[in-house]
């Protein structure tokens, strides 16, 4: 299997995407859990379109899917990305963030997207 490089160019692009805390944290979230919108404001306790800008940029880049089930948006890290090698091996250096999905689950936040529906 031939690993692919990562070009100097699109790694400082993505690594600017990565420098940012939010945008971190939400990655490493999405690389296990598939979020939406709502999740990430209850989360970070930012705004919605704060946190739409977020995923703006990293969706603009490719970094992360996005799927509509009816009025929800759910977001994922797109691993047939051609990057994605170099962006996984990033974020398995940081911790999860699971705690952060385990809070919204234990106060009802995380069904409320329509997860499990």
């Amino acid at each position: 299997m031939t690993v692919t490089k990562t070009a100097i160019p699109e790694a400082t692009l993505l690594l600017k995407l990565m420098g940012d805390k939010t945008r971190l944290t939400m990655m490493r979230l999405m690389q296990r859990h598939e979020c939406c919108v709502c999740e990430f404001v209850d989360m970070f306790e930012m705004s919605q379109p704060a946190i739409s800008q977020h995923l703006r940029k990293l969706k603009d880049v490719g970094l992360i899917k996005e799927e509509k089930r009816g009025q929800w948006h759910f977001y994922s890290l797109n691993e047939s990305h051609k990057d994605y090698p170099f962006v996984a091996t990033i974020l398995e250096q940081l911790p999860l963030e699971d705690e952060r999905i385990k809070k919204l689950e234990a106060q009802g936040l995380r069904i409320t997207c329509g997860l499990g529906e």
